[in-house]
């Protein structure tokens, strides 16, 4: 299955974007290993966020060349996977290595920040023509630490296309949807991907709205897992209602994350004005609902490294502690979505 019919396009330029990826970022790191501004993290990250950082200890003459050297590594790498075909240790080698860049730069590299900044973004713009909220938001939400953390996942993304497509062309299935026709496992089956995503879509549906329930309710005054003086100062800077508009678009993703088990997530309703009726492109909620994913796991591994795991009391009532349960039931629920609605394969004819 190694011909180009089988071979999307996505698949044959992935490699190359993630090595000009690794390129230009071991370009950065050298710059910040000979003196130059801006390294992002460790020293030069804002103070406050440094003790939540995976790299808040770090320095630029200690970690910047190692930056260089890992990017202009992985830039060779990513080359190697997109023309070699290596088989048995050492595909299984390169394989780990591009799945471990993966996850480093999409779930443990990035934080919260990047979460808050998604988050925030549609409070920003709904309320800009009248001046509110207060303050500047790529000022306070987006500096340069943080649209680092957002370029690294970018940077996550692409070596994980990279490296599912290698995963493909080098083993014994198609480029285009994985399948293989001496495939036997039964859960990526349409019927039984209904039932397992049935189940994560729902909990990534309750999750967010635990959150939001918290958050409603500091709007009013009730200080629900909050002392009273938080609460109070919360309500004299305003800054309850950004929490509550917070909340409420997270509440709206739990609620749009069942379109991925229902029928309105499949054909336009009658309320989407100009589309009802129409097919809904799989590309489409699988694109938005992995990006969503990706944040959510950044902050979950956050959670996950600050959190006092030997205090139930304190986790079990805290509804942060359950994004990382929020991000792995979304991204499950939006596999199942994608196993459900891919039909026949255009590259291989499987179904």
């Amino acid at each position: 299955m190694d011909d180009r019919k089988t071979i999307p396009r996505w698949a044959r330029w992935a490699a190359y974007a993630a090595s000009a990826w690794s390129l230009v970022y071991g370009g950065l790191g050298l710059h910040w290993a000979w003196g130059g501004a801006g390294f992002p993290f460790g020293e030069g990250d804002l103070p406050g966020a440094r003790a939540k950082s995976l790299l808040g200890g770090v320095t630029a003459s200690g970690t910047a060349p190692v930056i260089a050297a890992l990017g202009f590594a992985g830039a060779v790498l990513a080359l190697v996977m997109a023309r070699a075909r290596p088989r048995g240790a050492a595909r299984a080698a390169v394989l780990a290595t591009a799945w471990s860049v993966a996850l480093a730069l999409v779930a443990l590299i990035p934080d919260a920040r990047v979460m808050t900044a998604v988050g925030y973004a549609p409070i920003v713009l709904a309320g800009l023509p009248f001046g509110w909220p207060d303050g500047d938001y790529l000022g306070v939400a987006l500096p340069w630490p943080v649209l680092n953390l957002i370029l690294c996942m970018a940077g996550g993304l692409l070596w994980a296309g990279a490296a599912l497509a290698f995963q493909r062309r080098t083993g014994d299935s198609c480029g285009g949807c994985g399948r293989s026709a001496r495939e036997g496992a039964t859960w990526t089956t349409p019927a039984s991907a209904a039932r397992w995503g049935r189940r994560a879509a729902y909990t990534a549906f309750v999750v967010p709205l635990l959150y939001a329930a918290v958050r409603w309710a500091w709007v009013l005054n009730v200080p629900l897992l909050l002392p009273k003086e938080e609460l109070r100062q919360l309500h004299e800077s305003g800054l309850v209602w950004a929490g509550a508009g917070l909340a409420t678009f997270a509440a709206a993703g739990g609620v749009l994350t069942l379109g991925l088990v229902h029928r309105w997530g499949e054909v336009w309703p009658r309320w989407v004005v100009g589309l009802a009726g129409r097919r809904v492109p799989p590309a489409l909620p699988v694109t938005l609902a992995s990006a969503v994913t990706a944040v959510l796991l950044a902050a979950g591994t956050q959670i996950v490294r600050d959190t006092d795991w030997g205090d139930p009391a304190v986790w079990l009532t805290d509804p942060t502690t359950y994004w990382p349960v929020w991000a792995l039931s979304l991204g499950a629920a939006t596999l199942a979505y994608h196993l459900r609605r891919r039909g026949r394969c255009r590259h291989c004819g499987l179904v």
